[in-house]
């Protein structure tokens, strides 16, 4: 068992963590980064990004992750490849427990351990993961720019895309479970009266279709719950859209944390309802969910780690 001391501890290697390190370590708070069970964050299993400025050509998201790493590593940060099984909030320095055993104390701690797409768990789902199909209508639409495209869902993530995609897209449909949405009353209003999307209710998806070379969908599959009905739509995207999972769990009953499962904060703020504790990325955003809104997130939460350290200082000798 090694114990680690530190000014600032980093939770998640994200666009937000890696952004609070890199910020962290420009202070010279020497923070350390622990990179969690998926390195890089969810970009690292997105193809092109688009959307990221400084990029007009696109870049690959597994190489901008690479890239922000190394620029934290650069400018002083130190990255730990484990995860955090066990946290103590109660005091500081707050202690927390790796899978490894080690045991970390740190003055400030930055939660960036982002929220997870929930799909379908359908095997052509996985086939066609960044080929067609995809979580994220603001990320990805574009590339569907005048071709057709579906919506799974029925709650507000799901008709906001499905608005948002027909500004784009010839046409897009919205498959549903059931016979009503779960979407606010004003945001379904505006949904059924473009003329763009078409809703196909009491249906849930059977199978993704694609091939070819480049790999790519062609089509989708659809299932009455009424009976053994099949439909099949062609499309060139499948857009799934049945929420988000933050991952949260570990700080239930230490912090204040919404029904969805997202860490509160203040408004505009990184703060949470411990102090010396903040939040950043899409672990405390139910809304944005962008690599650009998590950076930014994550550039808040250092500045914030900075400030209390300096008012609120452990160590005042």
């Amino acid at each position: 068992m090694t114990e680690h001391k530190s000014k600032v501890l980093i939770l998640g290697s994200g666009p937000a963590g890696l952004t609070a390190a890199i910020y962290a370590a420009r202070a010279n708070l020497s923070p350390i980064l622990i990179s969690g069970i998926q390195p890089g964050g969810q970009l690292t299993q997105t193809t092109d990004v688009d959307n990221f400025p400084g990029f007009p050509g696109g870049i690959q998201g597994p190489e901008l992750m690479t890239n922000m790493q190394k620029h934290a590593e650069e400018v002083g940060t130190s990255f730990m490849y484990d995860h955090i099984s066990e946290v103590d909030l109660s005091e500081r320095p707050f202690t927390l427990k790796s899978d490894n055993g080690d045991i970390f104390k740190t003055e400030t701690l930055i939660i960036s351990t982002g929220a997870q797409a929930r799909w379908l768990g359908l095997k052509s789902e996985q086939e066609f993961m960044g080929f067609g199909v995809s979580g994220c209508a603001t990320c990805d639409g574009f590339f569907y720019k005048d071709k057709p495209v579906i919506v799974v869902g029925g709650g507000n993530t799901a008709v906001e895309e499905a608005i948002y995609l027909a500004g784009i897209c010839s046409k897009v449909y919205l498959v549903h479970r059931r016979d009503e949405l779960r979407a606010e009353k004003a945001l379904q209003d505006i949904l059924f009266k473009n003329e763009k999307i078409e809703v196909i209710w009491n249906h849930v998806v059977e199978e993704i279709i694609g091939g070819g070379q480049p790999k790519a969908v062609t089509g989708i599959r659809l299932k009455s719950t009424f009976n053994e009905d099949i439909i099949t739509i062609d499309v060139d995207g499948v857009f799934i859209a049945i929420g988000h999972d933050p991952a949260t769990s570990l700080f239930k009953g230490q912090l204040e944390i919404d029904s969805e499962g997202y860490i509160i904060t203040k408004p505009g703020r990184t703060i949470t309802s411990v102090p010396g504790v903040f939040a950043a990325g899409d672990v405390a955003d139910s809304h944005y969910q962008q690599a650009i809104t998590a950076a930014g997130s994550g550039c808040k939460a250092a500045l914030d780690a900075d400030v209390c350290l300096r008012e609120n200082p452990l160590n005042k000798g």
